[in-house]
């Protein structure tokens, strides 16, 4: 059935897009500066055919793989950089960096509050703890967001003096919760307060959902290692699968030891055949990126004039590409992520509806037509099915696309 908008549904979305003007010409100059970046990385390293052939077996001298490697670290300003299919998600490549740099005995000190549910099982604060960092000894703090929910910076330096303290975890992104995503100069000046009383302690930022949304990465401010999703913005749509950690040398051969084993780490594994992809979804990465932040912004002014709260508001400077709409009430987020669902390009006839996902401690419903399983550059929405019912929106392969899905969202809520 051909997609229907009624005339209503049409002239909120042009009423918004007028209104965008200057956010999206913004946006197109980040993207523009990134793909130079992007570009320059990929003709410094010579990147040729040869490049994309792969490996199969134990994956030995995969020549793409590793120097794929080796632009990602250019890219983003660090001395090395692990990127590989092998991680299964982002949580993966988190979780096998600070299995990296933690050890019995031990302390991680979350900066910003609680980090993202499936890593809480992860560290051990929620789960059956099996082969969790509490089982394995290591003792976890945070430090709670101030009542403005941004970060506490007298508390950081305060929490960083215990000796016992090894590594510093800062989130960029929301995650599930309501304060604002991090910039990367609000990540600069954690690692600077930090770096005041703790200057070799380690610093990890879990720079999911973030990249390419600015020009530079917290690797470039004070971080020594940043980890992520290939299925989210660096893999531009097209990686499927994956994910990357980079930083100081010593912790990303650290990470890759516990990604595979002490004394094989990043020697093996085998790209079988993706490496064209994860190169060319890279290369796409800053443009793509550039179409999710406008379908965010977008979202944002549609639900507005509609009369919901937003974060970031429609007119807010972006730091990452998830948009949190409070919807306030169960029936609306169901019937927004319906909407959502409708006009996504894959299982476009699917309803979505709450249920028991792992790692998470409510119902969740997501809706996520994509090409790749759980691809987040890709439109999707998804909400905890808990007070204060807000939907997170993210993703947007095209512009174009994602304001249909939004434009379908809106529809639904208006019960037109």
């Amino acid at each position: 059935m051909p997609l229907q908008l009624s005339n209503r549904v049409r002239a909120l979305g042009k009423q918004a897009q007028d209104a965008l003007a200057q956010q999206f010409a913004h946006i197109d100059e980040i993207a523009e500066i990134n793909t130079q970046k992007v570009l320059s990385a990929f003709h410094t390293h010579k990147v040729s055919e040869a490049f994309f052939q792969g490996s199969t077996g134990y994956g030995y001298d995969d020549l793409g793989r590793d120097t794929l490697g080796a632009i990602y670290a250019d890219i983003f300003g660090t001395e090395d950089a692990m990127v590989r299919t092998t991680f299964v998600n982002g949580t993966h490549a988190i979780a096998s960096a600070l299995y990296g740099v933690l050890r019995p005995g031990d302390v991680l000190l979350s900066a910003i509050g609680a980090p993202y549910d499936t890593l809480q099982s992860v560290i051990g604060i929620t789960g059956n703890g099996n082969g969790s960092l509490k089982e394995f000894g290591v003792t976890y703090r945070q430090v709670d967001l101030t009542a403005d929910d941004t970060p506490d910076l007298p508390g950081i330096v305060q929490a960083v003096q215990d000796e016992t303290v090894k590594a510093v975890l800062i989130q960029r992104s929301r995650g599930y919760a309501t304060r604002a995503s991090l910039s990367v100069d609000e990540i600069r000046e954690i690692c600077a307060a930090i770096r005041t009383v703790r200057p070799t302690v380690n610093i990890l930022v879990d720079n999911c959902y973030g990249e390419f949304v600015e020009t530079i990465e917290p690797s470039q401010v004070g971080a020594d290692l940043i980890m992520g999703s290939l299925i989210k913005n660096p893999g531009g749509g097209l990686a499927p699968m994956g994910g990357y950690v980079a930083g100081r040398k010593d912790l990303v051969e650290s990470a890759a030891m516990r990604m595979t084993v002490p004394g094989i780490g990043r020697e093996c594994g085998a790209s079988l055949g993706t490496n064209r992809a994860l190169y060319q979804g890279l290369f796409l990465a800053p443009h793509t990126v550039a179409q999710a932040t406008k379908t965010a912004v977008f979202a944002a002014k549609v639900m507005e004039l509609l009369g919901y709260r937003t974060s970031p508001t429609s007119q807010d400077v972006r730091h990452d590409i998830i948009q949190m709409i409070h919807l306030e009430k169960p029936e609306a987020v169901e019937k927004f992520c319906q909407g959502i669902q409708s006009g996504a390009p894959v299982d476009s006839y699917v309803t979505p509806v709450p249920w028991d996902m792992p790692g998470y401690d409510c119902p969740v419903i997501m809706a996520a037509g994509a090409f790749i399983q759980g691809a987040s550059i890709e439109l999707s929405a998804d909400a905890p099915m808990r007070p204060p019912y807000t939907v997170y929106m993210q993703g947007g392969l095209t512009y174009e696309s994602g304001k249909l899905g939004i434009l379908l969202a809106a529809q639904a809520l208006l019960g037109e």
